[in-house]
């Protein structure tokens, strides 16, 4: 089988996924690179040695008939418009999460991957995670019951580092934090409760990193700036010069299957786990740390006071690469997908349904923590990725 001949759009910290698509002779080769800053694109072709094709401006790489898919890794408020073109281009197309940052921009790009026929996947690489994966097969298995609640706290330490020193902290690149990185997680909640949020209300605010200092407009990231970590977080200097996301957030939802969750996120915190807790009719789980040899308990059996033992323990399984091993996975899926259609643990519409979420709850958060509805997806679109992305009526898949 020959290697799926990529491109990729946008090489920044993303570029992860790049390099994990990047095995000539394993199925797929990185053939195309593309970034608007000469001297990144000129840096990081260093890393694809079968890279022979370089450019400023993606649309060139868009005319070259020997490329099979694209990876688009640009920052969020550019995903709609690239990836439509890539669409029409005819480019299998790896989107990377979030799909956009509005409710309208994700449904454009759905309905141009409709219109079109062109295969489209987005990389929520979570799913590929095994801590997340772990847990799906307990509840899938019955040991909890079925799932009435999910709570997630979300402690991020280096939020202040990685979101509020460069164009992360500008809404207008991103909407807020509760979309851009909460997008994730929403979307787990969404997997693991098997049911997408319908109504959402949310909290926040700009609680330590407004007033800090601020680099003047057009100044380059300080050297190190994702090496050297200040502590504490008041001590943060040469944040972005536009600071207008909240670092402190939480939301409610409620799901279409009666299922009521919670969202938490800080982007100040000591330390950077993720913590879920689902509760169903039978018992209840935890993940302690979300990483390979990490571990979720489940208690169900009671009722009894606190113990901080459990009724059954699970390690989170051994797993190489980037992000606990979900970047060669979720590449692994897209390569396959790419060539030959069919389902696939990911979904546009579930993508769709977490920027959804994340969207409504950053206008109720502004709104004073007035509730919001979440826009529901149109039905035919709907239909026609629930049918691995054909037409209902035609072979999924074909």
């Amino acid at each position: 089988m020959n290697d799926l001949r990529i491109g990729v759009i946008g090489l920044g910290l993303r570029t992860t996924i790049a390099l994990a698509a990047h095995r000539p002779g394993g199925g797929s080769v990185v053939a195309a690179l593309c970034d608007s800053d000469p001297a990144a694109l000129k840096r990081q072709a260093a890393l694809f040695e079968q890279a022979d094709f370089l450019t400023e401006d993606y649309r060139a790489l868009l005319d070259r008939p020997d490329l099979d898919a694209v990876i688009v890794n640009t920052p969020d408020d550019t995903h709609e418009r690239i990836a439509i073109d890539c669409l029409e281009a005819g480019k299998a197309v790896y989107l990377e999460k979030p799909m956009a940052i509005t409710v309208d921009g994700c449904d454009a790009v759905l309905r141009a991957a409709r219109r079109t026929g062109t295969r489209l996947y987005v990389g929520h690489n979570m799913r590929h995670m095994g801590v997340v994966r772990l847990m799906r097969d307990i509840i899938r298995k019955g040991v909890i019951g079925e799932p009435k609640t999910v709570w997630v706290r979300h402690f991020i330490s280096y939020g202040g580092d990685y979101y509020f020193k460069d164009w992360h902290a500008d809404r207008t690149r991103t909407t807020g934090l509760l979309l851009q990185k909460a997008a994730h997680d929403l979307d787990v909640v969404h997997w693991l409760a098997g049911g997408y949020t319908t109504r959402v209300n949310a909290f926040g605010e700009l609680a330590v990193h407004g007033d800090l200092p601020r680099r003047a407009p057009g100044t380059p990231r300080p050297e190190g700036w994702l090496r050297e970590y200040e502590w504490p977080p008041t001590a943060r200097r040469d944040l972005h010069h536009v600071v207008d996301v909240e670092d402190v957030s939480v939301m409610n939802m409620r799901l279409d299957n009666g299922v009521v969750a919670a969202y938490q996120q800080c982007h100040f915190s000591p330390d950077y786990v993720r913590n879920y807790t689902v509760i169903g009719t039978e018992g209840r789980l935890e993940n302690f740390g979300d990483g390979p040899g990490d571990t979720v308990k489940v208690w169900n059996t009671g009722p009894t006071g606190y113990r901080e033992d459990c009724d059954i323990a699970y390690k989170v399984p051994p797993a190489q690469g980037t992000h606990g091993g979900a970047d060669g996975q979720i590449v692994a899926e897209f390569s396959r997908f790419a060539r030959e259609g069919g389902a696939t643990d990911t979904s546009p519409v579930a993508a769709r349904m977490s920027v959804a979420a994340g969207y409504m709850a950053t206008m109720s958060l502004r709104d004073g923590g007035m509730p919001y509805d979440v826009p529901p997806l149109d039905p035919e679109l709907a239909a026609y990725f629930e049918n691995g992305q054909t037409e209902p009526g035609s072979a999924p898949g074909q």
